[in-house]
């Protein structure tokens, strides 16, 4: 996890078409100069980026599931809510289970735990633009294949 560059997923741990979910793994780096303003002596990650966090997986899984046909970009965020205080270092469970996709939108549920205790979780809601209109197609399957995404497909069992 590089909070400055917003890079949040490590490693995508499992993707399952079948039942439209993936879970992630992400570890909170011990320093960051974020932590030097959130907050000076009491490090502890912005709630935004663990929404970021969240939508990064659900961006994932949307891909995953559509084949990589079109980049999905943030557009809401209904009923986040924030649980505790996540410190440096600590290990980030993310899951993302996808309820609806069509039309230009996907709508993504989310949560992140770690060491079993709820951090948080939100609907999310994406824009799904055709990468033929944004020229983005490289860079997010490189970030994907970086993250593991592409290994995770193809583990996943056969249906």
């Amino acid at each position: 996890m590089l909070l400055e560059y917003f890079q949040m997923i490590d490693r995508v741990e499992t993707v399952d078409l079948s039942s439209r979910t993936l879970t992630a793994r992400s570890v909170v780096p011990a320093k960051s100069p974020v932590f030097d303003g959130h907050f000076p002596g009491y490090p502890i990650v912005p709630g935004v980026l663990l929404i970021e966090t969240m939508a990064q997986a659900c961006g994932f899984l949307v891909l995953a599931v559509t084949d990589f046909a079109a980049m999905p970009l943030l557009m809401s965020v209904d009923g986040a809510k924030m649980r505790t205080f996540v410190e440096p270092e600590a290990v980030l469970d993310i899951e993302a289970f996808l309820e609806h996709d069509g039309s230009g939108f996907a709508v993504v549920k989310a949560k992140i735990t770690s060491a079993g205790k709820k951090i948080c979780d939100a609907q999310l809601k994406l824009r799904t633009i055709p990468f033929d209109q944004v020229p983005l197609g490289p860079i997010v399957k490189k970030r994907a294949g970086e993250v593991g995404l592409f290994e995770a497909l193809s583990a996943r069992p056969q249906e």
